[in-house]
């Protein structure tokens, strides 16, 4: 079904100006405008100048802000970059309504050909993760290393608490799901996503669960927000459904780069048995399990994720750095994504 058929949203020059996305301790948030869209970039100053770039993509309801906890923790070895996909976070729609897999491929790599950062250690979570793969198999040049958090790769067999996400695709769910949920505070939102999201919610500070809050009252306010999320929903769906050369496994297979996988035991949106499928498929492929890591590992437990990543660079002959502090239960990130 064609994405026309969802109900349009207002082009992002007439769309009105949301309150203020949070910007974490070191951080800078900018606008970059490219053909058909206009991308919000979060970045840090690296610790010394010619680190190599990175650039992390964020999964479905998530922004750049699900990248604040762990970008820290790799400041001495990467030049770090974490984007907004369109519609999402401080990133307006894309002026053609498509929130495809591959139209949200095209703009990570529509960014980099404009940035002239490529090629970057590619970073990708749940959404982001299936766009990044894309993105490696189409543009090998683009890519130094893969890092993959859950990554939305297809499902024979989906897992029961996964299925409600899927349904936003269908035709009507967006406006059935409004109305039942009409009376939902921010703060039933949140706990509802943490408890999907995060293999163990109480992880999550009581600043961490405040911020999550605001960011979410602040989401509800913008016209495309429910908009953005059906068609990104509708966006995985069509492409499990793809086959051949374009489908997402078969590209998977022509990634080239070094690979790190992460999976976690308690996720309720990936299956944990996809672990060894992707290990499989990505053909330098390291693989890292949480036994009690939900959907987003680099929000639960960044230090650990980040470790890993030292050891990927260690293991692909570039320079690992200083040691990643593990002290994960100083991050509780602020924003919740799927």
């Amino acid at each position: 079904m064609s994405s026309t058929e969802l109900p349009s949203v207002p082009p992002a020059a007439v769309l009105p100006r949301a309150t203020a996305v949070r910007i974490a301790e070191g951080e800078r948030l900018r606008s970059v405008h490219l053909a058909g869209i206009t991308l919000t970039v979060r970045s840090r100053t690296p610790a010394r100048e010619g680190l190599p770039p990175a650039l992390y993509v964020h999964g479905l309801g998530g922004s750049s802000q699900n990248w604040s906890a762990m970008m820290p923790l790799l400041d001495d070895v990467l030049d770090n970059e974490a984007v907004d996909l369109p519609g999402f976070g401080d990133s307006p729609p894309p002026d053609d309504g498509d929130y495809s897999i591959s139209a949200h491929a095209r703009a990570v790599i529509r960014y980099l050909d404009a940035s002239g950062r490529g090629p970057v250690h590619l970073f990708g979570n749940s959404l982001g993760g299936a766009v990044v793969t894309r993105v490696a198999a189409v543009r090998p040049d683009l890519v130094r290393t893969l890092t993959l958090v859950s990554p939305a790769l297809p499902e024979i067999r989906v897992q029961r608490t996964a299925v409600p996400t899927g349904l936003l695709a269908l035709p009507g769910a967006v406006s059935l799901l409004t109305r039942l949920s009409r009376d939902w505070t921010a703060e039933q939102r949140v706990r509802g996503v943490l408890a999907l999201s995060y293999g163990d919610p109480g992880r999550v500070s009581e600043e961490g669960f405040r911020h999550a809050v605001e960011e979410m009252e602040r989401r509800q306010r913008l016209p495309y927000f429910w908009d953005a999320m059906a068609r990104s929903a509708r966006g995985i769906v069509n492409a499990y459904t793809v086959g051949g050369q374009h489908g997402l496994w078969r590209q998977a297979e022509r990634v080239l780069a070094p690979t790190l996988l992460i999976y976690g035991g308690r996720d309720k949106l990936v299956g944990y048995r996809m672990a060894q499928r992707a290990a499989r498929a990505f053909r330098d492929s390291r693989l890292l399990t949480l036994p009690d890591a939900g959907h987003v590992a680099m929000m639960e437990y960044p230090g650990t994720v980040a470790t890993a990543f030292r050891e990927l660079l260690a293991d692909t002959g570039e320079s690992a750095g200083a040691a990643a502090d593990e002290d994960d239960d100083r991050y509780a990130d602020d924003s919740t994504g799927g």
